[in-house]
């Protein structure tokens, strides 16, 4: 059995801020597959507008399908981790409502905090508000039940310490 060691530590925060993307023409609010934590629903979730994503995405898949992206965001003024799900295109299309649960993961607590639960909702966009967590390993956790299943699909982002 193979088994692959990080070399080193990831700290949310580490490492330089990435740079502001080029927006276009796109409206500075409009939700977006990577996280626009200037989103309206990221500033209604009360997520800081220098926010960045922090560690490798998750995903969620069903029949071996990505149906769903999980991944963390660090906001290093405001010191808090948020949690962000944004449910593929190809799967939001013509999808019937479904259940959606996102949280961060914190490995310290052996616990999800900041949890944020949906149900029977055709929402594409969803974000956790912050959470205390900047100094414990986390990782964004997120779930999606399509209508008429039994049980949830589910996915994390990266492990960060």
């Amino acid at each position: 059995m193979l088994v692959l060691t990080p070399a080193g530590a990831a700290y949310a925060g580490s490492g330089p801020a990435p740079a502001p993307s080029d927006t276009g023409d796109r409206a500075p609010t409009a939700p977006t597959a990577q996280g626009n934590p200037e989103s309206k629903r990221a500033q209604a979730a009360g997520v800081c507008d220098d926010a960045y994503q922090v560690g490798a995405t998750g995903h969620i898949k069903r029949s071996g399908t990505t149906i769903a992206s999980v991944k963390q965001f660090y906001s290093p003024s405001c010191k808090e981790n948020y949690g962000y799900l944004w449910v593929w295109d190809s799967f939001h299309t013509g999808a019937k409502p479904y259940d959606v649960t996102l949280g961060v993961f914190s490995y310290d607590r052996d616990a999800v905090v900041g949890k944020l639960t949906r149900n029977d909702t055709k929402q594409q966009e969803f974000w956790t508000q912050g959470t205390a967590t900047a100094n414990e390993c986390t990782a964004a956790v997120g779930t999606l039940r399509p209508e008429g299943a039994a049980l949830p699909n589910q996915g994390a982002s990266e492990k960060r310490c």
